[in-house]
């Protein structure tokens, strides 16, 4: 069997780091995830993906990223079941974070974006090269 999920979108809201009885770090949050695909007319629908990580991964992630961020993550998708206050049953789907890693600036990063889309306009179109210009 294979449970491995990755995902790439923005953190939706301040992280907070908290340790278990044990001593252990744990870091939960809302994974805001564009999906790649829009019916006509419409804006692209968001995901919304509740992840959690433990121990270093934790650490990291509250230590290196902040709301609004852009971050990838890997991990295994898990449902659990729990009680909630009234007594009523409910179903949980989490992703349990393996792994984070940078993908770039906050989206209100407007300069620095506009930088890059610049870069990305200096580069020279593509020429073709003849077979009998290359030394090999």
């Amino acid at each position: 069997m294979l449970n491995n999920c990755v995902f790439m979108g923005r953190i939706a809201q301040d992280l907070e780091l908290r340790k278990t009885t044990s001593n252990i770090s744990v870091c939960a949050f809302t994974l805001a995830v564009q999906r790649s695909y829009k019916k006509e007319g419409e804006d692209y629908k968001t995901d919304w993906i509740d992840c959690i990580a433990f121990r270093n991964t934790a650490d990291f992630i509250s230590r290196c990223f902040r709301k609004g961020e852009l971050i990838a993550i890997r991990g295994e998708m898990q449902t659990r079941t729990y009680t909630d206050k009234n007594g009523n049953k409910r179903k949980a789907t989490e992703l349990i974070i393996e792994k984070a890693s940078f993908c770039g600036g906050k989206k209100s990063d407007t300069a620095e974006a506009a930088d890059m889309q610049q870069g990305f306009q200096d580069v020279p179109e593509f020429t073709e090269i003849n077979e009998d210009d290359l030394p090999f």
